[in-house]
């Protein structure tokens, strides 16, 4: 944590329900502060058990509990985050009125999270404790109903759902109208990876290929390569070539080092080799549908 950056700590809005990724220290206050819905946050997905990626997890299971929540929680961690917090959580926060349930993770890839909008799968990064990315897929979406033409026909609302999964009409007399003149295609599914912290690797290259959005630590700049590769970190120059190699649409930089009082050097490094990247900043909010 420094007076300009806190901990590590994002929030995707998936359809009016809130993921966590990682809870540094200060993540209960980032949210109130955006006014998200605490009630509206179910799962929160750790990457690794570093202190300045989980810290703010007691205080915000503490909040949640002095809130009267009632539904669970799902956190996704390690088994060793999972026997440490379960501990912490029955000490601080023995009498809350909801469950919290532990989904126990490794590096492996897999699925580790589905409902009815998205998957979440995990991949190995390279860093110095066992350590994972996420990817947040989004399931594909309805088509969309051409209003006019369907009330043209008559079609009832009973109808709407098959309609939209792209099934064609079958009228009473036996006449089936196509999908396509009733229907318009769905709004593209969005995909978002999440890699903090790592160092540079090949194998992340291709867990992130042809996601949209990609979230890659930047601690360092370039000339500093041979210290992020010591502490298992990437230089903002590293991450673009993972952008570009595996050929995502967007790229977003953090997890800054302190020693950075202004992170453009770090920008422009990476948009020399990656021009569609931006940077994170504390109460960022993106559209992960505006590419």
């Amino acid at each position: 944590m420094t007076t300009r950056h806190t901990p590590s700590c994002q929030v995707l809005n998936v359809r009016d329900n809130l993921m966590m990724i990682d809870c540094g220290e200060g993540a209960q206050l980032g949210v109130r502060r955006m006014r998200l819905k605490l009630m509206r946050l179910n799962h929160i997905f750790i990457s690794h058990l570093h202190g300045d990626h989980c810290f703010g997890l007691p205080g915000l299971v503490s909040t949640m509990a002095l809130l009267n929540r009632t539904n669970s929680l799902t956190i996704h961690t390690f088994k060793d985050g999972a026997d440490l917090f379960s501990r912490m959580l029955d000490y601080f926060c023995r009498e809350r009125p909801f469950e919290v349930r532990f989904n126990i993770i490794d590096t492996h890839r897999r699925v580790i999270h589905e409902d009815d909008a998205v998957t979440v799968t995990t991949f190995p990064l390279l860093h110095r404790v066992p350590a994972v990315g996420f990817i947040v897929a989004e399931k594909p979406k309805l088509r969309h109903i051409i209003g006019e033409e369907v009330k043209r026909l008559g079609i009832p609302h009973y109808a709407m759902n098959s309609l939209r999964q792209g099934q064609d009409w079958i009228a009473p007399d036996g006449t089936v109208v196509p999908n396509a003149q009733l229907t318009t295609p769905a709004d593209p599914s969005i995909s978002y990876a999440y890699c903090s912290d790592t160092k540079f690797s090949r194998r992340v290259i291709k867990s992130v290929e042809g996601v949209d959005w990609l979230y890659h630590e930047a601690t360092y700049d370039d000339s500093l390569r041979i210290k992020a590769h010591k502490r298992y970190h990437a230089t903002a120059r590293e991450a673009a070539t993972v952008a570009r190699e595996a050929g995502v649409r967007q790229l977003i930089l953090g997890h800054f080092s302190k020693r950075y009082s202004d992170e453009s050097l770090l920008l422009d490094e990476a948009r020399s080799v990656f021009p569609a990247t931006r940077l994170a900043n504390e109460g960022l909010v993106i559209d992960l549908n505006a590419l």
